[in-house]
């Protein structure tokens, strides 16, 4: 039998408001170049795509409370939920670290995400497959930046190369669990609903591949991963980045801008 009606929705809303997770948790760590950039070109260009994500995200938390009800809106998931409640991967949380450390974190997700968002664009879910659409377009801008970025910093001096490899075998182990969909997920891709990311592992793995070797780069050999984002068991560093967050709404609980 198939998934009841008022049971598929539940699901739709916890699938929206994951993606949201990922897309507000990784905005907010790229805000903080705001002003620290390496030049002013790149703090505004860095500024853009952190605007990016979170209006990504407003978009999914929007639909969220569109299907939770209860008179929810956006900001009851983005500031009123705590840390084990989110459920974003672990890659997005990590600290800012410096400008090789966000390029490459870039990198990962970009090529993800591209992928993902053009598998989403075929949601049979209307709402999800319009978010996919709009958000597409800004992706393949970020993976034009982080590919280039990329290359440039690996072929740049000692310095930037050595910044560069370490930041690859340090967020490497991250990778893994963006392939891994559970229990909701698999039921959604079975609706024709959620992306099943381990169709596109391949080819994330190739680009990547392809990006790094043009960088003159040297992939991870290390086998080490660190899941449990989806789940709702994150590293130390998210609770601080909710703590910032989310404490001027939690300080003037209903205010309006």
């Amino acid at each position: 039998m198939g998934i009841e009606m008022a049971e598929l929705k539940d699901k739709i809303q916890q699938y929206a408001t994951r993606l949201g997770d990922d897309s507000l948790v990784l905005g907010h760590r790229i805000s903080e170049w705001t002003s620290h950039g390496p030049f002013l070109e790149e703090d505004i260009a860095l500024g853009n795509v952190a605007l990016d994500y979170v209006g990504r995200a407003r978009m999914f938390y929007t639909y969220a409370a569109e299907l939770a009800g209860e008179g929810k809106t956006e900001d009851d998931f983005a500031y009123l939920r705590d840390e084990r409640e989110f459920q974003n991967y672990l890659i997005n949380e990590l600290p800012r670290g410096d400008f090789a450390f966000t390029i490459v974190r870039q990198l990962f997700v970009d090529v993800y995400f591209n992928y993902y968002l053009t598998e989403l664009k075929k949601s049979k879910d209307s709402e999800l497959a319009a978010i996919a659409t709009k958000s597409l377009k800004e992706t393949r801008y970020h993976l034009r930046r982080s590919r280039d970025w990329t290359i440039r910093l690996g072929i740049g001096t000692e310095e930037s190369k050595t910044r560069m490899t370490k930041a690859l075998n340090d967020l490497w182990g991250y990778t893994h669990e963006l392939f891994e969909p559970d229990e909701l997920e698999i039921e959604l891709i079975a609706q024709g609903i959620a992306v099943d990311m381990r169709e596109f592992k391949t080819n994330w793995l190739s680009d990547i591949q392809a990006i790094v070797k043009e960088a003159e780069l040297e992939m991870p050999d290390a086998e080490w991963a660190v899941r449990g984002g989806r789940e709702g068991f994150h590293t130390e560093h998210l609770s601080m980045l909710l703590t910032i967050m989310q404490s001027v709404h939690r300080a003037n609980p209903g205010a309006n801008w």
